[in-house]
């Protein structure tokens, strides 16, 4: 880069913020065009009126650092309503964001699990316990058929409807006892699976 009388000058060993403080300081002396002085420095005519304006709002050199591209309003972020009602949600029932956008879900509202994740991150709704890949201890009965837990996996669609799976486990050998696609998930529906898996 050449500068005035066609020197060169050694730009990249200067820091950027001394750059734009001999900018400013030229470019506010009247003396030089804005062209010129741009063409000098390198940088295009937009960038150099940008750290002029900067300067004089400042009144000071401080105004010339790099500042945050953070935008100050962000139209995408979730409502401050639907996000009291995710942390209300939370704190009743203490799930995680899957079984929360089920119950979101019934309420009518729409909303990815990733927003949701990052909702209870943001409030410090996530512990250390759900980052955790495998838990350290597992907790099995001493036989099969000692224990048995019963979960439904939420509402699925599907080709023919809905879906409400159910799923029986036994608690020692972790083997699936019983697999139900239900129409409903009602106290009529799962009783009647539980009879139907004690029999066999």
């Amino acid at each position: 880069m050449l500068g005035r009388g066609g020197r060169a000058m050694p730009w990249k060993r200067m820091a950027v913020s001394e750059q734009r403080v001999q900018f400013v300081i030229r470019a506010t002396s009247g003396q030089e065009t804005m062209q010129g002085l741009c063409r000098e420095f390198g940088i295009s005519r937009p960038t150099g009126y940008l750290w002029r304006r900067r300067y004089e709002a400042a009144g000071s050199m401080g105004g010339l650092g790099e500042q945050s591209r953070r935008p100050q309003h962000s139209p995408r972020r979730t409502g401050r309503e639907l996000e009291e009602q995710v942390v209300a949600l939370r704190q009743e029932y203490g799930w995680g964001a899957k079984k929360l956008q089920v119950l979101l879900a019934e309420q009518g509202q729409a909303v990815p699990v990733r927003t949701i994740h990052r909702l209870l991150e943001r409030r410090g709704l996530i512990g250390e316990e759900a980052t955790q890949a495998a838990a350290v201890e597992r907790f099995e009965r001493q036989a099969p058929n000692e224990l048995w837990q019963m979960d439904g996996k939420g509402e699925y669609r599907v080709r023919d409807g809905t879906c409400y799976p159910l799923s029986i486990l036994d608690d020692h050998s972790r083997y699936a006892v019983g697999l139900y696609a239900l129409a409903a998930f009602t106290a009529e529906a799962v009783a009647g699976c539980l009879v139907e898996t004690f029999e066999r």
